[in-house]
């Protein structure tokens, strides 16, 4: 059953992976559902997280300038003057440059804020202190060389043992666009008393799975993704 708590706010890691141009964010919230409200990626030309008094449209919207070639402070400032409720959001881009962008609203519930590094930002509002923003920021900076998606896992991680939210999180996701139009990786967790240990054991049982997940489009004779992992003694 879900049990609201007293605020619903969100930590969130977003990064581009230098190798590949990959693009994903992984969020964790006291609220359901986070995974269908706080990112919008578009493969090749960014990501968008938006959160805390969320709008939902302000993703896709972001999302649109970026294709139009705004750069993520350019887009940011757009969306500021779009948005009369801009102080109540936190917003952070990654624009397919790897350049990021990122805002932390005034009547964002304390402690509220934010760290960027390269091609990376951690943000997160009513935490229980900026060691949490701090923790994350570090397990984004000491992970260069995982796939991004661990990356961003390990980041919203660390952001819950360092303390989290005063009250708990409820739903947790991430979602990876490499250069097609779809995801490689979307997970979700929406409603689960532990949502960052499921979420991770969901991740630790697709990730092997992901070079069948990439080949198939391409050569739909792989056979079946039982049969692939057996045959590389995955189950």
């Amino acid at each position: 059953m879900y049990r609201l708590g007293r605020e619903t706010n969100t930590f969130t890691a977003i990064g581009r992976c230098p190798r590949t141009g990959s693009l994903g964010i992984a969020v964790t919230t006291s609220e359901i559902a986070t995974g269908g409200r706080v990112p919008s990626i578009t493969a090749g030309v960014g990501a968008i997280a938006t959160q805390a008094s969320t709008d939902p449209r302000l993703g896709p919207l972001g999302i649109k300038l970026l294709e139009l070639g705004y750069p993520s402070q350019r887009v940011i400032a757009e969306l500021e003057q779009s948005d009369p409720f801009i102080e109540n959001r936190q917003l952070g881009i990654i624009d397919r440059w790897g350049h990021t962008a990122v805002r932390t609203g005034s009547k964002n519930r304390d402690w509220a804020g934010h760290k960027t590094g390269a091609g990376w930002i951690t943000m997160g509002n009513y935490l229980v202190g900026e060691q949490v923003v701090e923790a994350m920021a570090s397990a984004m900076n000491n992970s260069s060389n995982e796939e991004l998606s661990e990356r961003l896992i390990r980041s919203i991680e660390a952001g819950t043992a360092a303390g989290g939210q005063p009250n708990g999180q409820r739903s947790a996701a991430v979602l990876v666009y490499e250069k097609d139009v779809y995801p490689l990786v979307t997970l979700r967790v929406d409603d689960h008393e532990k949502p960052m240990s499921e979420l991770r054991r969901i991740w630790d049982a697709f990730c092997p799975l992901m070079p069948f997940y990439r080949e198939r489009p391409d050569n739909p004779t792989i056979g079946s993704v039982h049969d692939w992992a057996v045959a590389r003694g995955l189950r």
